[in-house]
């Protein structure tokens, strides 16, 4: 029955939730280990389930070549549409682009637009990044040394960054001492490591830690702790990870946190795919989720 029920809805004859009925989607990730991804991916897997849509996940690890191999196997497969989530699309653009010659909507979640990308949608990162820096540097009284975590190869997160350098712009006492770039998968760790070495190296020089997203923030917070649990370092980063969100209530060296609603992201593609399912055009090529910073205060907690 599916096929005739996907032909008949392209054709117009019958309504949305018909058309989006049965339809095969593969949802494509390379980071489903980031708490972040996983959630965005079990948000969707449930909009999909309530649509009547068949679902299936594929995480390639981290490996973008297998990510694009991925991809080229679906298309062959002629699935109905193409879930790209935390996938900056222009590293795979030949096969988005083929996909979409293929006439298999492209849609993707944490993203950014790309040719042949139907919806991205996300947060406006380049503003999570600069509610990052200006929380962060307030706290420093616009003055002191920073560490930079970073990872510029997920389009979001290199837009926090490009935010960071704004910021610093018009921050010149906020110095970066010390900058990585992350290893993902396994940021926690990598963070936590670097920022051991990092403490035996230059941690009297240390004022607070960037981090472009929740999980190296952690990390750091746990070397911190382990190695200089009374430094006044201060730790922030972005997603609002419950773990980090916990953190920063028990009054930990993480002070705050830009969460963004991964809820609302996963809805709103879902939300889109069906319109896109029923022939209709997106009326936004890329739709922001909000987002809000998380403290001590707006938890309505007093840290000494």
């Amino acid at each position: 029955m599916r096929a005739p029920l996907i032909a008949l809805a392209f054709a117009g004859l019958l309504a949305t939730a018909s058309a989006a009925s049965a339809v095969d989607i593969a949802v494509l990730t390379p980071y489903q280990s980031s708490v972040a991804t996983n959630q965005m991916i079990k948000v969707f897997e449930e909009k999909a389930k309530a649509a009547g849509w068949n679902a299936t996940v594929v995480d390639t690890r981290g490996d973008m070549g297998q990510l694009a191999s991925r991809i080229e196997d679906v298309t062959a497969a002629k699935v109905g549409a193409i879930v790209l989530v935390s996938v900056d699309p222009k590293q795979i653009q030949d096969q988005v682009s083929a996909a979409a010659a293929a006439g298999i909507p492209v849609v993707a979640i944490d993203g950014a637009t790309a040719p042949g990308v139907a919806l991205n949608v996300t947060s406006d990162n380049f503003e999570l990044g600069t509610k990052l820096s200006d929380f962060l540097f307030e706290k420093l009284g616009h003055k002191g040394n920073i560490v930079k975590f970073y990872y510029s190869a997920h389009p979001g997160v290199h837009q926090r960054e490009l935010a960071l350098d704004a910021a610093l712009k018009k921050n010149p006492d906020i110095k970066v001492i010390a900058e990585h770039y992350m290893v993902v998968p396994g940021p926690i760790d990598d963070a936590r490591k670097t920022t051991e070495d990092l403490l035996k190296s230059k941690g009297d020089q240390i004022d607070a830690v960037w981090a472009a997203w929740d999980e190296p923030a952690i990390g750091a917070e746990l070397a911190i702790e382990a190695d200089k649990p009374d430094s006044k370092i201060i730790v922030a980063g972005i997603d609002g990870n419950p773990q980090a969100v916990e953190l920063i209530k028990s009054c930990s060296h993480i002070k705050g946190t830009v969460s963004q609603d991964f809820d609302a992201m996963a809805g709103l593609a879902a939300e889109g795919l069906t319109k896109i399912l029923a022939g209709e055009k997106p009326e936004k090529a890329e739709l922001y989720a909000p987002a809000k910073l998380i403290t001590p205060e707006t938890l309505g907690v007093t840290c000494p």
